[in-house]
């Protein structure tokens, strides 16, 4: 959920995610979504055991009180075939 749009994009349109601890991008057949803060890794196994049923963006305020393991910053992208 961004804070003006939700996506709802199904598993089975998933491809492969890959990143590191302070980015994650997640790449679907129509969207990219690329997650940016902290602690990620713990992401990338909740992926890859298809275990990540939502990811919200975060408030201003919210990003000023995050913590070890959080997503400072989330944005989707359509893929332009």
């Amino acid at each position: 959920m961004l804070l003006g749009k939700t996506y709802l994009l199904p598993w089975t349109q998933f491809l492969y995610a890959e990143g590191g601890d302070d980015e994650v991008r997640l790449v679907f057949a129509t969207h990219d979504v690329v997650a940016r803060g902290s602690g990620l890794n713990a992401l990338l196994a909740d992926v890859a055991a298809q275990r990540l049923v939502g990811m919200d963006e975060p408030s201003r305020a919210t990003r000023f009180g995050a913590g070890d393991r959080c997503v400072l910053e989330l944005a989707v992208r359509k893929v332009e075939s």
